[in-house]
């Protein structure tokens, strides 16, 4: 089999968040052939890896699958956008670069839920193993790994108005949100080196790629895997029009993000019998979690017109800003193209019975009515409100036998009462920042939700209509020991050798906040599981 140019250890499908870190890892050694596979292109575009790109390539159906939800019940029958990576590092090549963990509690809760192994003392090591942090090393932090993490390039007088805001409207002061408590103000850190994306193609994936045991097959769509019996024996994929077989004397590793591995196990087999042989697909397992759980961080977004022309609008819309912030950009690495999704934020308590953050809060540098819109004519910035903690779970579910057809995705957004309330009581928490004197005085008006929508129900109403993903889709193949969970807590789909699934789908249940250093941490301690459970011989 060694000489078999289709025969690896390990097979690698998706080539994301997850999958860049697993083939550096698993290749380290020498030891292991390793293949990866990935549906979209290589990263290769220049916007791929300027901060400011995460906006330029949002519609281009060449790096972003693009998808859309079902209409949501809850959200006045809306198709909400539902966008993935299709690229090499997947989504960390084309999200909003925030480095935010999520609280401890979250960690120990999935310990709670019956995971061994996974308290957040356990995967704090697999943390600060990736994070090559501008501020050092200590007791939280690593400061030699793989991964870039930095401060924001430039304090921006807007964002720096917003923390002290923050502070004005009853908030701490928080200069780590990744350190001993996440609550309060302060500056995002975000997944930049010298003001270049430092996604996982890049920090990952780029210096693994020298390494002879090493094969990426970019534009490769996995079709379905391959099992003798109740073992993973390979990967079907189609790339150049041709259907290619490969085939592992190890292990078929799941990488594909919420989306896109649930949908793989289903087209597999592995999934809710009843609707795969609805299909006409073969049921291998009986697996009825898989695609169930499907948790998401909902927003609502409040914009306001600024005083000041200085803006990200304003830069985009003055040919004579834009170009000086073309130059600084080329020159320092920082300004406008330097700047993630959002510059600083607020964790924070809305909710009477919440014991830590239930609720995000952000300013974004700009204003923009649709996303993957032009930004709007005006002096504007934006006011976020992110649900942290949703109790509304969705699926997905494929719609054919076809791998090229989208799956049904169904968040089922702000269907529980106890969602819409904190989402209502986050706007209020937002608009009192807004209000503050620091802030208030470089605020011209609130352009939308606008001025006469006071009550709770026109909030909520607002929201419903306006509302939006932030993007964090989890737990579609969740990790547990009951019955609708997927793997094991060593990411080992129940009833199958040679098969995990290890990438965001697999969280317990949904973190408080950006989900993209976490996902790179399963995927650090996922592959430190692999090679402890590889032969020794």
């Amino acid at each position: 089999m060694a000489n078999d140019p289709d025969a690896y250890d390990y097979i690698v499908v998706g080539a994301g968040s997850a999958g860049c870190v697993l083939a550096n890892r698993l290749t380290a050694s020498g030891r292991y052939r390793v293949l990866l596979l990935e549906a979209g292109p290589r990263d290769l575009h220049p916007w791929l890896h300027i901060p400011l790109g995460y906006g330029k390539l949002f519609t281009d159906r060449r790096y972003n699958w693009c998808y859309q939800t079902e209409p949501q019940a809850e959200c006045h029958g809306r198709n909400v956008i539902a966008p993935r990576g299709k690229v090499l590092g997947g989504s960390s090549s084309i999200n909003g670069l925030i480095y935010i963990r999520g609280q401890a509690g979250d960690f120990d809760h999935w310990r709670q839920l019956g995971n061994a192994g996974w308290s957040f003392d356990d995967v704090l090591p697999y943390f600060r193993k990736a994070e090559g942090n501008e501020r050092g090393a200590d007791e939280f932090h690593g400061g030699d790994g793989p991964l870039g993490v930095s401060n924001v390039r430039d304090e921006h007088p807007l964002a720096r108005a917003f923390i002290a805001a923050a502070v004005e409207a009853g908030h701490r002061r928080n200069d780590d949100f990744n350190g001993a408590a996440q609550e309060g103000a302060g500056y995002y850190q975000t997944t930049m080196r010298g003001g270049v994306r430092s996604s996982t193609a890049a920090a990952y994936l780029k210096p693994a790629r020298r390494r002879a045991n090493l094969r990426v097959v970019p534009e490769a769509l996995a079709t379905r895997i391959l099992f003798e019996g109740q073992r993973a024996s390979g990967v079907e994929y189609l790339v150049g029009g041709k259907t290619v077989k490969a085939f592992a004397s190890g292990e078929v590793i799941v990488a594909s993000g919420s989306f896109n591995s649930p949908q793989l196990l289903q087209l597999s087999g592995v999934g809710p019998a009843e609707r795969l042989r609805a299909l006409g697909i073969p049921v291998i397992a009986d697996l009825p979690g898989v695609g169930e759980n499907l948790s998401d961080h909902y927003f609502g977004r409040l914009i306001y017109r600024c005083k000041e022309p200085i803006t990200l609008n304003d830069a985009v819309r003055d040919w004579r800003r834009g170009a000086a912030a073309v130059l600084r950009y080329a020159l320092f690495r920082r300004g406008y193209f330097a700047i993630p999704a959002l510059s600083a934020g607020c964790f924070a308590r809305v909710l009477p019975s919440a014991e830590t953050p239930d609720i995000q809060l952000s300013i974004a540098l700009y204003s923009i009515r649709n996303l993957g819109d032009n930004l709007d004519p005006f002096s504007g910035v934006s006011g976020i409100v992110t649900l942290l903690r949703p109790e509304s779970r969705g699926s997905v579910r494929i719609k054919s036998s076809d791998p090229r057809q989208a799956p049904a995705i169904d968040p089922n957004y702000l269907a529980t009462s106890k969602d819409r309330e904190t989402l209502v009581a986050g706007a209020r928490a937002l608009r009192r920042i807004f209000q503050s004197p620091s802030l208030a005085g470089r605020i011209a008006e609130e352009v939308e939700s606008g001025p006469d929508c006071h009550t709770d129900e026109a909030l909520l109403d607002f929201i419903r209509r306006r509302g939006s993903t932030v993007y964090h889709p989890v737990s579609t193949c969740r990790m547990g020991p009951d019955p609708m969970s997927v793997v094991d807590e060593r990411l080992r789909v129940r009833g199958f050798a040679g098969l995990r699934v290890i990438d965001a789908s697999i969280m317990p249940a949904i973190v408080s906040g950006n989900t993209n250093a976490a996902t790179i941490m399963i995927a650090e301690k996922g592959a430190a599981m692999l090679l402890a459970d590889a032969p020794s011989s």
